[in-house]
């Protein structure tokens, strides 16, 4: 559920005190019951003192804990959560103060937040050093598990992918575009989208989003991100935009179609490719096999479904292009998804071997196991 994080930071006093204006923001949305403080006690009560039997997560930001409760036990200071799952995020801040502000994050954006493709926060608690999150329960946890490793026809039949698909994408739309607030979000990948009892998909972990009009460049201070889904002036420079969601998304996708993970290199008749996008640009222009390039369990004869994969595909290696301007904007990649512009889709330029200068956290990232799950974080001075 919850991705691993690396953090390169200066560390400076201003982490380890408490941040008066974060707890005066939630104290007014408390207030305008847009979300609900929770008791420290009431929480570890919950959880068995967060004990590892409810542990069902954990991850660079925090330990991710669930009990299905009848929530007498949650007593709040406006209400309760009466007889619903919930998950309990319990954040590293002690151990890692830079989440302090990945905290503040999620209290500051997703409370606003309303859409169907955004994961609901029920609620936070400030309790010393502590900081918890209080989330709406996804049964089915997250993306990632159902899109790598073995699939079945049933578990994850392609119209059910493309219904997430979809709905991935309707979320990063209402973000950039209708949530009034500009987000960018910065870091969709995977183990980000949670999955409900119905598997509608739920974009989560607001740590590094920013609040920025996603049709301008912004410089970043702090890069966050995950190596594979980060854009190349992004990653390189700390530029970005909506485009660099658009970046992820294409990532995203790619890997939802095939079930490879894009950061890991690939050899077929004697070719090699250093990244998922070159051999999937090779798979849908070259060798014209898209068939070849989906997961086994999505390959279907059904005309409709094929020429979904093939268009999703398509849309896909037009998000991974190198220059920002090339790539199109959410709204656009809603659009095509859904059939218009079908046959007059642009052909993207072939992905470049290397993105751009080598990042500065490069040699971090080459030591890093489990490259595809860790959010990098680097502060530029």
């Amino acid at each position: 559920m919850e991705s691993y994080r690396t953090s390169i930071i200066n560390k400076d006093d201003s982490y380890k005190r408490p941040h008066a204006k974060t707890e005066s923001f939630a104290m007014d949305m408390v207030a305008a019951r847009w979300f609900s403080l929770f008791g420290f006690s009431s929480l570890a009560n919950a959880t068995s003192n967060f004990s590892g039997v409810y542990k069902i997560g954990e991850g660079g930001f925090g330990r991710v804990y669930k009990k299905h409760l009848l929530v007498s036990s949650l007593l709040i200071y406006q209400g309760q959560l009466h007889g619903l799952q919930v998950a309990i995020k319990r954040c590293f801040v002690e151990s890692s103060p830079e989440r302090l502000s990945d905290f503040e994050n999620e209290i500051k954006f997703i409370p606003k937040l309303q859409h169907r493709n955004i994961v609901k926060l029920q609620g936070y608690c400030i309790h010393r050093k502590e900081r918890i999150l209080v989330y709406e329960y996804m049964i089915n946890k997250s993306l990632d598990k159902f899109i790598f490793g073995t699939r079945n026809r049933g578990s994850l039949s392609w119209d059910r992918l493309f219904a997430i698909i979809e709905g991935i994408a309707q979320g990063v739309v209402y973000l950039h575009l209708h949530s009034g607030l500009d987000i960018i979000h910065r870091d969709l990948k995977p183990s980000n989208i949670l999955l409900d009892s119905q598997m509608n998909p739920k974009i989560s972990d607001f740590g590094t989003a920013r609040a920025c009009p996603p049709d301008k460049s912004h410089k970043a201070d702090v890069i966050a991100g995950t190596r594979g889904y980060m854009a190349p002036e992004y990653s390189n420079k700390g530029v970005f935009s909506g485009k660099t969601d658009v970046f992820s998304f294409g990532s995203l996708l790619l890997e939802m179609l095939t079930g490879k993970r894009n950061c890991t290199s690939y050899s077929i008749r004697e070719r090699s490719y250093l990244s998922l996008h070159e051999y999937a640009w090779d798979m849908v222009f070259m060798e014209k096999a898209v068939e070849n390039l989906v997961h086994p369990s999505l390959c279907d004869e059904n005309p409709r479904r094929m020429k979904q994969m093939t268009r999703c595909a398509h849309i896909a290696l037009l998000c991974v292009q190198e220059d920002p301007a090339d790539r199109p904007s959410m709204w656009d990649v809603v659009l095509v998804l859904n059939g218009a512009a079908g046959a007059g889709l642009k052909t993207p330029k072939k992905p470049a071997r290397h993105y751009g200068g080598k990042p500065r956290f490069g040699d971090l990232l080459r030591e890093t196991r489990d490259r595809s799950k860790k959010t990098t974080t680097i502060v530029l001075r």
